[in-house]
């Protein structure tokens, strides 16, 4: 089953909307509750459920991996769409079985598209149709499509049932939160937002007023990272998370798909490359939800205004480099 009224203005890519000048804002996010213990939504085991897309951009990729990292895998159930985004949105296997690894919806065999759980959870849904969906399976609906929060919930809300070990990991600690807050807010503006701004600009001046900040930031990351493995402090925090999902897709796909292309990362960014294939090669959260093949899948086939022909790249060989 899937909605008959027409939403290509809300699924279909090629219909992205940019501004008067030719510059790309992203939409906010529009479900955001919280699990709490004296809330609506309450912390249970099996209770939840993630729909995700392993291409999709750098958003559900960062909870995935915070999800791996606290634990969570037996509490909160996973769901991976096709890379294969259409004009309805992400598609289900049963919509688009050509990919092997994509799945079916679990909790409603019949959806054919991640749209069918935006309409079930509010009929008159107007908004784009986005992953990560964080999905309540006991009210059947929406708690939370914002990918920075929903790391938060996972940083925290099931910690009283986690093993010791999994619960003390904090990619949020109070004491850090000031830096971590600062460093996220102009990381996602220039750097993984930043990419899309360069990749989505209608315009010379918009695409140049993205493509000179971003290379300012990846210069200024360059130096906080030099002698380091993290950028707060000497501990992973979900500022490595936020950042390392941009980068690792960097020269497969931002440096030629999106015209970032002052320089790449292995060869112009020596510190950044390291941290960054530290994290990939140690750290399984990190390494198990990287799917290259479907990361340049999705953003070499489905983004015709960028890429026209829809052929997918061959390199970089290799996407990422040994330590």
């Amino acid at each position: 089953m899937t909605s008959t009224k027409d939403t290509s203005s809300q699924s279909d890519i090629s219909k992205l909307k940019t501004e008067s000048d030719g510059s790309f804002n992203r939409a906010a996010s529009s479900f955001r509750n919280f699990i709490t213990n004296d809330g609506k939504f309450t912390p249970e085991k099996g209770r939840y459920h993630l729909y995700v897309s392993y291409a999709c951009r750098p958003w559900a990729t960062r909870t995935l991996i915070t999800r791996k990292l606290k634990g969570l895998e037996d509490f909160i159930s996973v769901s991976a769409v096709s890379p294969h985004l259409d004009a309805e949105g992400w598609p289900f296997k049963n919509a688009d079985p050509s990919w092997e690894d994509a799945d079916n919806d679990p909790e409603h065999p019949d959806f054919q598209h991640v749209k069918d759980l935006y309409f079930l959870a509010d009929p008159n849904y107007g908004g784009r149709f986005t992953v990560p969906v964080l999905w309540d399976k006991k009210l059947d609906t929406i708690v939370n499509n914002e990918s920075s929060e929903i790391i938060r919930i996972f940083n925290t809300a099931f910690n009283h049932l986690l093993p010791a070990d999994k619960a003390a990991i904090d990619i949020y600690p109070e004491a850090h939160r000031q830096e971590i807050d600062s460093i996220n807010e102009w990381v996602y503006d220039t750097v993984n937002n930043g990419v899309y701004k360069c990749g989505f600009a209608q315009s010379q001046s918009a695409y140049e007023d993205a493509v000179y900040p971003l290379f300012k930031s990846l210069d200024r990351l360059e130096e906080m990272l030099k002698g380091k493995d993290y950028l707060v402090g000497n501990t992973l925090t979900e500022a490595d998370i936020r950042l390392f999902v941009t980068t690792i897709r960097f020269d497969p796909v931002y440096v030629g798909h999106f015209k970032c292309n002052l320089r790449d990362i292995r060869h112009g960014y020596p510190n950044i490359h390291l941290w960054m294939r530290k994290l990939y090669w140690n750290n399984d959260a990190f390494k198990s939800n990287t799917k290259f093949d479907h990361i340049k899948e999705t953003y070499y086939t489905a983004q015709t205004t960028v890429n026209p022909s829809r052929v997918v790249a061959a390199g970089p060989v290799p996407h990422i480099k040994p330590l």
